[in-house]
């Protein structure tokens, strides 16, 4: 393990949270390729967040489930608001994959 061990009350801090992807449009003032993603989570309303996603077409993206950290502070990216942490991991290829339910889950639920 690369970090620090926590017990599952740590864990249980971070609100993770199911929600679709509603639009997506280029940012070119972020440092590393990104882009702005609008995600509504149903009755927690939308939130905007600076992701890292570029391996997928903006329009691909639309209408997809996605999980998301949304208690996290929002954080200022090259002056854009971003409110949420869309979550991924790096494929073999270098490439930032969204991790996203298998099923179709109401927006909002969360993760646990």
């Amino acid at each position: 393990m690369e970090k620090t061990q926590i017990v599952y009350d740590d864990f249980a801090k971070v609100d993770i949270r199911i929600g679709r992807v509603l639009s997506v449009s280029s940012f070119e003032r972020a440092r590393h390729p990104a882009y702005k993603v609008e995600v509504d989570f149903g009755p927690l309303g939308r939130k905007w967040s600076s992701a890292q996603i570029t391996s997928y077409k903006a329009e691909d993206l639309v209408d997809r489930l996605v999980a998301c950290v949304v208690n996290l502070p929002p954080r200022n990216i090259a002056g854009f608001n971003s409110e949420i942490l869309v979550l991924g991991a790096r494929n073999t290829a270098g490439e930032v994959k969204l991790l996203a339910p298998a099923h179709e889950i109401e927006i909002g639920e969360a993760v646990f």
